[in-house]
């Protein structure tokens, strides 16, 4: 019982079993507050009791003590305001028990009914349910005599205001009342005759009464309530009416009658009324008892004990008073139990026990019952003849106040009392103690009803001789006291003298008594109810409340008692006689003391569990139950070994029997089957031979029949069809004869006719347009000046825009010298204010020593004081220098005074002024702080970059690796000599690794050749850990070797610094080359988009031959051609790189002295010296030594590739020089001539070029045929070879995989229980799942038609399915093959767009959950409870979850490809071509020739074009529920490309770097950033990323003339690199003659501004930079249980768990 929660089952259990156990009686004390729940928990224990027990007698006894509970919550319960069942009486239940503890009968006594409660009721409380049950029931017919109505109609059930409970219907519980009765034998008539007098009571009370004068009053005639009240008592209606206004009383002498005032009588009907009540209260317990009562003799017995809860109220009167004294009465003996008597007993039996203190109210209940106690000198004043309450207030102030500290006197009354209960403090109102207390009536209104016609009421008021328990009615408080005549009566004269003299408190202090002897003659088990609130709200709990009451009824020492006591204890005997079935022969001794040590220490081997005493053993709580337990464990097994014998004797009888039987049976039906299966397979055999013969036979004959008239048809048929098909033929070649020599006429004919209007039409246009050119050119000349006057408002303007920058920087220059005046001010007056301070602190020292000069001059006053009678003389002179000089000190004082407070308010302004100091240090220091936190997120950015791009690079060779096996498996099963395709990529990587990863990738090649024809095995874990790792180790060593290169660096840049008088000019030499080289490689990457464009033109042209069968190989040919470019330029700008860095440090090593270079020598010998010391930093220093060996070699090989290319560029430039001679010299030559000649050596030079052009275009294009046609056969055996694989795949495939699965049942959907969030899956389905779910899955449908990331929540329900299985490799199988389909699928489907971000959005799903359920605390704090459940628990798949991120950012950075191809045709034509503002670009640039587009006119791209493309990249990604900060990144990198791009085709074009074009782009940098409000993404970071573009176009806009100018170009474009502003500066051209081109002073001036900037030397951005992707962890709110699977996924083989 101590293991599990309170209830109140497992207390009567308790009970039950300790009076089965020990043999002694039980009881149950059910304790608490009012309304905490006692009358409930009572009634549960009594139904346990009824359930468990049963009864011994076909009678049904337990229904029977169930059933009396209804019928005294009816009679005895009421709503208060604390509670709404609330027991206005007390009652102690005893069960009687046999021997063989069944439930024999039941007796119940009841304690101090509150009738006072019958005739008032305070507001929201209400009567006793029985009336309401009554009013609610008046319409029954059985009823109608009863002549009742609403409750609202009597005064007695009115006065609350509440006559409804909520939930309570009072007609059903009548029916119940009813019932109970029913079961307890209480017949029908006597059922009528409660019901008659609880009505006449209703109606008592509504009977009114008419003041005559102050003395009298009556009642008026034939008043109905009194009628009625008549008719149902059965009572003379005069004699009631004159008793009722009339009192008799009686003297020594004589009896004479009085009448009573209205007040009076409305007290003596009411106290009749009560009285009534009373009794008849009284005659329904007897009647109960007697039904529960059993002639059976009773063995034992279990009391519960249902009293009255502790109440306070308002007002408290005389029933609270003896409710709250029956309470601590309870307490005291809970106290005596728990404390008292257990811990005696533990000393007594010399137990080791440290006493407990705990709260003793004995004091309290010595106040109340005590000698001169409360209820002795209420009795006391009882007896007085004009005893009233205020007389007996004064005697308990004089009694006890300030005498005992539990009595207290109210502040403002003089008629009530406070005590201090063990609950609480309770006011007690003295009006009413007495009246109560003596409990009137009048007799004469008693001797009426006993003469009634109604024979049940007079038995009410009948002495009952026998009581049927020791608190019977004359005890319980419930007899009145009559005041009956000086005349003693007949019958027992002695008897009814002594009754009188009992008041209602002395009645129930006797039966308390009674009642504490019974139970501490039983074992007591104590409920203590505990109150939620006062407020009777459910599901409210005040913490504050619920402690009072526990550490008011001791339950807090309860539990330490019990936490450290022995509640269970046998004797030794006892305990040998108990458990002598779990010792052995052995075990037994003849001390039987010492037996039971010995048998205790073998079976608790836990020695702090039990003591031995003197002559008993103390068990701690479950230590006798586990005992009950081994002992009936022990009964148990032996009738289980005595019932297995016999019964398997038994049935082995019975099977023989049968068995033999069986076999006789079996004998006989066998051979009866036998014979008649053989006869029927002859006449089978019979049948079938018949039917051959007879079947051959008829079919011989039809086939011969048919097979003549079908030889005869053909011949017929074949003849006429030859003889059509040769006319036709016939005709249809004469008919080509003669269309032959038709076409050919007309098409002759019409050529001519066109080439001579074409000829004629081309003359006439190129005349016309000739004319046209002459008559512009003749215009220019003439209207220079009228464009000049047109541009003048422009450049006044401009003037003045440039004005107002020189006064805005004249003002800032004033402000900056302002600044400094106002520094230099404030510097001075700091020192100023300090000399100050010094000056001040001098002076406060004098003050100082003249304080002191003060205190001597006093002492020599003392002096003179003490010289004073001998020097009388020399008084009045002394005194008067005493005065003047006392003056003089005091002013001198008041003087010092002023000056500190003078120095305390400088000092004060000091300190403020300090403070601000302070306060500014602090800001300067958050803000260093602040920078460094944005350095260190650099450098972590700059560490996930590196990690990312290995991961890339790791990515794109295991891709090469899977390529290479391809291609050796075609090469083993297609064996053809000759062609053979090695990799181009596979020099340029050599400079990525180090030596010892080129070592090891050369261990590998064997490897890899050695299983060519084998199955792709799909990649494992475990070996792309271990490369994880070197990778992580390569990392390290790579760190290492760049700081020493750092390190070496400074050593060169300290050098480098003192060599201050190296001239400039190599400096700008060096500028013009690298600006050369720039040049030249952009114009080498104009080439290369151009070969890609013909690439492209290419596959549009091949694209509609090459269709079905090579379409495929030719794309793979395609996409390795391209990546094996994009590798080049990625190589060979790395070359770049490193080779500007090798000729920096050749440049700073040459110019130094042989000194120099022998410090260098020394210093390079120490480190060398310091790296042998560590073996790892050696071989990493060997390792770089090789690196830079293989990385000059091919230095050098890019440096010869690199020249040849500046070579054909130079006589590309060196051609087109010639040409533009020969250009200009035909023009000099047509301008000599006259008009008309000139014109036409136009247009001869026109057509020449045309018909040069024509021809090196079919040049061109006879290249390209050929090229077409040796891929078209490269590409039909490339498809041979993959038919072959796709046969050789075919044939490896199980025939199970190629059978179609049948067609699954439909079954009926039925209710499905609670599932577990798991899906389980057979490992041969493994294969199945991956493909319906990643390989073949469609990423549309399931974006539009499921929830999002659907597809990794089923692979994780799957992942926990094994890992609740234990199955450590399902689960490694089912994650290895995830991933790998995940890869397969991104490289067969890597371009398209929605894949790759279906997939994205997928694995950091399926990564998040890994994560969520990983059962780790950091990621399960937004989990639910739920979901806390769901959590992994027998794997820890940390390296999984690092491998998922991998992949993530793979994909992550194909996804950054594919949005890089798409975008970028659309860029350049849309940022920088297309004219989103019409008109701004105005005039083109003279002398720039047109740049033709890769794209048609027609299809030109826009900025709309640009921002549907991301609108539709947003879309999707939203739809494939992809993270928002995810999300945010892509964005950042798609913008990132557009302004990367932009900015290097602006660098590269003449055209584009225009004052016009830069306010273009800056429209279009708007609308982009438009894009991003719209889409909420302004804090992705997208708008830094277009800083360097829009400065650009800044820089375009601005002024560029003065040094102000240059200054505010090196402040605003900070984003920009000094390579990239000057290309800009240079490539400026004017749209018209007003605007002046940037002069090179100009431009020297920004590169001597900007020289101390370290930025980077290349000059265009990295278009294909990616920036590092991290994944936040998003959890989700989605539960698993809830997830269904679509039947279109096709996993109908998957089960939910």
């Amino acid at each position: 019982m101590g293991d599990m929660d309170p209830h109140i089952f497992a207390v009567a259990e308790e009970a039950y079993k300790q009076m089965a156990r020990d043999e002694r009686n039980q009881s149950i004390i059910v304790s608490g507050e009012s309304g905490a729940g006692k009358t409930v928990s009572a009634k549960y224990a009594m139904r346990y009791f009824a359930t468990v027990s049963g009864s011994a007698s076909e009678a049904n006894v337990e229904e029977k003590v169930l059933a009396s509970n209804p019928i005294m919550e009816s009679i005895g319960n009421a709503k208060t305001t604390r509670n709404d069942n609330s027991s206005r009486f007390g009652k102690y239940i005893e069960i009687g028990f046999d021997k063989r503890y069944r439930i024999i009968g039941a007796n119940m006594r009841t304690y101090l009914l509150e009738k006072s409660r019958v005739v008032f009721q305070a507001e929201e409380e209400r009567n006793y349910h029985i009336f309401y049950q009554l009013c609610a029931s008046a319409k029954l017919p059985e009823f109608k005599m009863l002549r009742l109505g609403n409750a609202d109609d009597f005064n007695y059930t009115q006065q609350g205001g509440s006559p409804v409970i909520e939930g309570v219907d009072d007609a059903k519980e009548m029916a119940h009342t009813r019932q109970a009765c029913t079961l307890l034998g209480i017949s029908e008539s006597h059922q009528m005759g409660i019901f008659r007098i609880l009505a006449g009571i209703l109606h008592l009370g509504n009977v009114g009464f008419t003041s005559r004068d102050a003395d009298s009053c009556t009642i008026p005639p034939k008043h109905e309530p009194l009628c009625i009240f008549c008719d149902l008592m059965g009572v003379d209606y005069e004699e009631m009416c004159h008793w009722l206004c009339h009192r008799k009383l009686a003297t020594a002498t004589e009896t004479y009658i009085k009448p009573i005032s209205k007040l009076q009588a409305t007290n003596a009907r009411d106290a009749l009324a009560k009285h009534i009540y009373a009794k008849l209260f009284n005659w329904i317990v007897d009647n109960v008892n007697q039904a529960l009562h059993s002639a059976v003799k009773q063995h034992s017995f279990i009391g519960v004990l249902d009293i009255y809860g502790f109440e306070t109220f308002e007002i408290n009167s005389f029933e609270q008073f003896c409710i709250n004294y029956a309470n601590e009465k309870l307490q005291q003996q809970f106290n005596m139990h728990v404390f008292k008597l257990e811990q005696e007993e533990y000393m007594k039996e010399q137990i080791p026990w440290t006493l407990i203190d705990f709260y003793d109210n004995q004091p309290c209940i010595n106040l109340i019952e005590s000698k001169l106690g409360i209820l002795d000198l209420l009795d006391e004043e009882c007896k007085m003849p004009k005893g009233t309450d205020d007389t007996w207030a004064q005697k308990l102030y004089n009694t006890h106040l300030n005498k005992c500290t539990l009595f207290e006197k109210p502040r403002l009354s003089n008629k009530a009392f406070i005590i201090q209960h063990f609950a609480d403090k309770v006011e007690y109102q003295c009006e009413g103690f007495l009246e109560k207390n003596k409990d009137t009536v009048f007799e004469e209104q008693i001797k009426v009803l006993k003469l009634s016609k109604f024979k049940m009421l007079p038995e009410l008021f009948q002495d009952d001789e026998k009581a049927i328990s020791p608190t019977s009615a004359t005890s319980s408080g419930r007899t009145p006291l009559t005041r009956t005549p000086a005349k003693p009566t007949k019958g027992r004269p002695g008897q009814m003298a002594k009754e009188h003299k009992k008041t209602v408190g002395h009645q129930f202090r006797n039966s308390l008594h009674l009642l504490m002897e019974t139970l501490n003659a039983t074992t007591p088990h104590y409920v203590r109810c505990i109150k939620p609130n006062d407020f009777k709200f459910p599901f409210t709990f005040d913490e504050k409340r619920a402690v009072q009451q526990l550490r008011a009824c001791g339950v807090l020492e309860t539990i330490r008692i019990s936490a450290a006591g022995f509640p269970s204890r046998w004797t030794y005997q006892e305990f040998f006689s108990r458990y002598r079935v779990l010792m052995k022969q052995k075990d037994v001794l003849s001390d039987r003391k010492q037996t039971c040590k010995n048998v205790l220490e073998k079976l608790i081997l836990d020695k702090d569990k039990y003591q031995f005493g003197k002559t008993k053993i103390f068990f701690r709580a479950g230590q006798v139950a586990y005992l009950e337990k081994l002992r009936a464990d022990k009964l148990r097994a032996a009738c289980i070994r005595i019932q297995k014998t016999i019964r398997g004797w038994l049935l082995r009888k019975k099977y023989l029997r049968m068995r033999k039987a069986a076999i006789t049976v079996q004998r006989y039906v066998r051979g009866y089957q036998a014979r008649c299966y053989a006869k029927f397979l002859r006449r089978t055999k019979a049948a079938t031979i018949i039917q051959k013969y007879w079947r051959m036979f008829v079919v011989c004959r039809r086939y011969k029949i048919r097979r003549a008239a079908t030889i005869v048809l053909q011949s017929y048929l074949r003849g006429f069809l030859a003889r059509n098909r040769y006319r036709k033929i016939l005709r249809e070649h004469k008919a080509v004869i003669i269309q032959k020599r038709v076409r050919g006429w007309l098409a002759r004919t019409h050529y001519k006719r066109s080439m001579h209007a074409i000829i004629y039409l081309q003359c006439c246009f190129r005349r016309m347009m000739a004319k046209r050119e002459l008559k512009k050119l003749k215009i220019e000349a003439r209207s220079v000046e009228r464009y000049k006057k047109l541009h003048i408002g422009m450049e006044n303007k401009i003037m003045q825009l440039q004005r107002k920058v020189d006064e805005q920087n004249k003002d800032y220059k004033c402000l900056v010298e302002k600044l400094t005046n106002l520094e230099g001010i404030y510097n001075s007056e700091t020192e100023k204010l300090r000399s100050d301070l010094e000056r001040l602190q001098l002076s406060e020292e004098e003050a100082k020593v003249a304080t002191g000069r003060v205190l001597s001059l006093q002492e020599e006053i003392a002096k003179l004081r003490k010289d004073l009678e001998q020097t009388r003389s020399e008084k009045k002179c002394i005194e008067e220098r005493a005065d003047q000089y006392k003056q003089e000190t005091e002013q001198l004082v008041s003087n010092l005074k002023e000056e500190n407070t003078l120095l305390k308010q400088e000092k004060e302004a000091l300190n403020h002024r300090i403070v601000e100091q302070a306060k500014e240090m602090t800001e300067t220091m958050e803000k260093k702080l602040v920078e460094e936190t944005k350095q260190l997120e650099l450098d972590l950015n700059d560490e996930r970059l590196r990690y990312q791009n290995l991961l890339n690079e790791f990515s794109r060779l295991e891709e090469r690796y899977d390529d290479l096996k391809e291609e050796m498996t075609l090469m083993v099963h297609v064996p053809k000599p000759g062609h053979k395709r090695t990799d181009s990529t596979h020099s340029s990587n050599e400079s990525e690794y180090t030596f010892s990863s080129e070592i090891a990738e050369m261990e590998d090649i064997p490897s890899r050749t050695e299983e060519p024809s084998e199955k792709k095995v799909p990649l494992d874990m475990s070996l792309f850990l271990k490369l994880q790792k070197r990778v992580t180790e390569l990392e390290q060593e790579k760190q290492v070797m760049q700081d020493e290169l750092d390190r070496k660096e400074e050593q060169v840049l300290r050098s480098k610094a003192k060599e201050e008088e190296r001239p400039q000019i190599r400096g700008a030499e060096l500028e013009y080359e690298s600006l050369k080289r720039q040049e030249l490689e952009s114009e080498n990457k104009k080439l290369k988009n151009e070969l890609n464009e013909l690439r492209k033109a290419l596959s549009e042209k091949s694209a509609p031959e090459v269709t079905a069968p090579g379409a495929p190989a030719y794309r793979v040919l395609m996409e390795q051609l391209t990546s094996v470019s994009e590798e080049l330029d990625v190589r060979k700008e790395e070359v770049l790189i490193l080779r500007s860095q090798l000729v920096s440090q050749k440049e700073a090593i040459q110019p130094k002295d042989d000194k120099n270079t022998m410090t260098d020598s020394t210093i390079l010998l120490e480190d060398v010296q310091k790296m042998k010391d560590k073996g790892e930093i050696a071989q990493a220093y060997i390792g770089l030594k090789e690196t830079n060996r293989l990385l000059e070699s091919q230095l050098q090989s890019q440096k010869r590739s690199h020249e040849n290319e500046a070579e054909a560029l130079r006589g590309e430039i060196q051609s087109l020089k010639e040409e533009n001679n020969r250009q200009q010299q035909l023009l000099a030559q047509n301008l000599q001539l006259p008009p008309e000649a000139r014109i036409e050596a136009s247009l001869q030079h026109e057509i020449t070029r045309l018909t040069n052009e024509n021809l090196d275009l079919m040049e061109q294009l006879e290249k390209q045929d050929k090229t077409v046609r040796k891929l078209k056969k490269q590409l039909k055996v490339f498809a041979k070879k993959i038919g072959e694989l796709e046969v050789g795949q075919m044939e490896n495939i199980s025939p199970g995989q190629i059978i179609d699965e049948p067609i699954r049942p439909v079954n009926i959907p039925r209710k499905e229980k609670d599932f577990q969030g798991m899906l389980e899956y057979k490992k041969e389905d493994e294969q199945k799942l991956v493909k319906n779910l990643i390989l073949e899955l469609k990423p549309r449908g399931v974006a539009v038609n499921l929830i999002p990331g659907l597809p990794a929540y089923i692979l994780f329900m799957c992942v926990r399915h094994a890992d609740y299985l234990n199955d450590d490799q399902k689960v490694r199988s089912l994650l290895t093959s995830t991933i790998n389909s995940i890869k397969k699928v991104l490289k067969k489907r890597g371009d398209d767009f929605e894949t790759v971000s279906f997939w994205l959005s997928n694995t950091c799903r399926f990564l998040h959950c890994l994560k969520q359920y990983s059962g780790e605390e950091g990621f399960m704090k937004h989990n639910t409870s739920r979901q806390n459940e769901h959590c992994l628990t027998n794997f820890d798949l940390a390296e999984y979850r690092q491998v998922l991120s991998d992949l993530a950012i793979q994909i992550y950075q194909q996804l950054v490809r594919v949005l890089e191809n798409i975008l970028q045709p659309m860029i350049v034509s849309g940022m920088l071509e297309h004219e989103t503002i019409q008109g701004v670009s105005g005039v083109k640039p003279t002398g720039l020739r047109k740049r033709t587009s890769s794209i048609a006119d027609e299809g030109t791209y826009t900025l709309d074009s640009i921002l549907r493309q991301l609108n539709s990249f947003h879309s999707v990604m939203c739809q494939h529920g992809m993270d928002p900060e995810l999300i945010k990144q892509v964005v950042k990198q798609m913008f990132y490309i557009v302004g990367a791009i932009t900015l290097n085709n602006l660098l590269l074009r003449k055209d584009m770097c225009s004052w016009s074009k830069g306010m273009q782009i800056r429209y279009n940098v708007s609308q982009l950033e438009e894009w991003l409000r719209d889409k909420n993404l302004m804090n992705s970071g997208a708008k830094e990323t277009l800083e360097p573009l829009i400065q650009a176009a800044q820089l375009l806009q601005v002024k560029k003339k003065t040094d102000d100018d240059a200054e505010a170009i090196c402040s605003m474009c900070n984003a920009l690199t000094t390579a990239q502003i000057v290309k800009v500066l240079n490539l400026y051209t004017p749209v018209n003659e007003f605007e002046e081109r940037v002069s090179v002073s100009f431009i020297r001036t920004i590169q001597m501004r900007l020289r101390d900037r370290k930025d980077s030397p290349q000059l265009l951005m990295d278009a294909k930079h990616i920036f590092p992707v991290t994944f936040p962890f998003n959890p989700s709110s989605l539960a698993l249980e809830t997830i269904q699977i679509p039947a279109s996924l096709g996993l109908g083989f998957i089960s939910r768990v």
